[in-house]
């Protein structure tokens, strides 16, 4: 049994500093002649401009890497996560899913092929539709939490600039994000820290939706590595914060992306099921 995209309804987009040595140069931002809504969304265009925008990423044409998930009890996920930028698919299989279906044994994969989502275990397709409705959550959310930096120019976003903030002696500009759909169902919420000195996002806020993370949003903190010319996030650790990001004394939880290669020659066939 195959999962219809329409299940989704976009789903929900889930679910530190940068290091000195990894800082881009600082380069010059051409300001296009594009009416922007706000300083806000001035501030996100010039973001995606100095970590390589959505153009740049689809030039590149597809991407594979390893995704390890670590949680502060020991539990831990480490997939070969697969996607194709144009057209957004999806794949990963799972060498070890402490959280993702921890009661399959054995080797679980699971993609969206650009119409269906999928699952299988050892091999064989599930039927579970319970299982597929996580597949449908997670397969786009792996994929946006990729191309996050990228899709925030995307159509049907709101920017509201919040003004400067100093955290530990630098300065940021503080953007909150949203999503102007037509719905009665909340959307996620984001609202980026973006260093005055790199240019980058050394750290953000976000809501869960689908999973009841609202009023109090999750804050991440993000360090980054260069691969053919983008600056990719790399090293991720989050955990419950406030709307004022701040840190308390609870344990992170730790996402790390290696073995980051683009151009890998993927095509369609690779993320069908038979």
């Amino acid at each position: 049994m195959k999962f219809n995209l329409l299940v989704l309804l976009l789903g929900s987009l889930l679910l530190w500093s940068c290091a000195e040595e990894n800082q881009p140069e600082q380069e010059e931002v051409q300001t296009p002649e594009i009416s922007f809504q706000n300083k806000g969304h001035e501030l996100v265009y010039e973001l995606s401009q100095r970590v390589g925008n959505y153009e740049k990423l689809r030039g590149l044409k597809d991407v594979v890497y390893t995704c390890t998930y670590l949680s502060p009890t020991g539990q831990s996920d480490v997939s070969t996560e697969k996607y194709i930028f144009d057209g957004e698919l999806s794949y990963g299989i799972y060498e070890r899913h402490d959280r993702t279906l921890a009661k399959l044994e054995g080797t679980i994969e699971q993609a969206y092929d650009g119409e269906e989502f999928w699952l299988k275990h050892e091999g064989e397709l599930l039927e579970d539709s319970s299982a597929l409705e996580g597949v449908a959550f997670k397969r786009p959310t792996n994929f946006y939490w990729f191309t996050m930096f990228q899709k925030l120019l995307d159509p049907g976003l709101k920017y509201d600039y919040l003004g400067e903030k100093q955290i530990e002696g630098q300065l940021y500009d503080v953007v909150a994000i949203s999503f102007d759909f037509p719905s009665d169902k909340p959307t996620d919420i984001y609202q980026i820290y973006l260093n005055q000195k790199s240019g980058l996002v050394d750290q953000f806020l976000f809501t869960v939706v689908d999973y009841g993370v609202m009023e109090k949003p999750l804050l991440m903190q993000l360090e980054y590595e260069e691969v053919d010319g983008l600056w990719i996030p790399s090293k991720r650790r989050y955990k419950k914060s406030t709307w004022e990001a701040e840190i308390n004394d609870q344990p992170w939880i730790e996402v790390t992306w290696s073995n980051i290669q683009f151009n890998a020659g993927l095509t369609q066939e690779d993320f069908k099921a038979i």
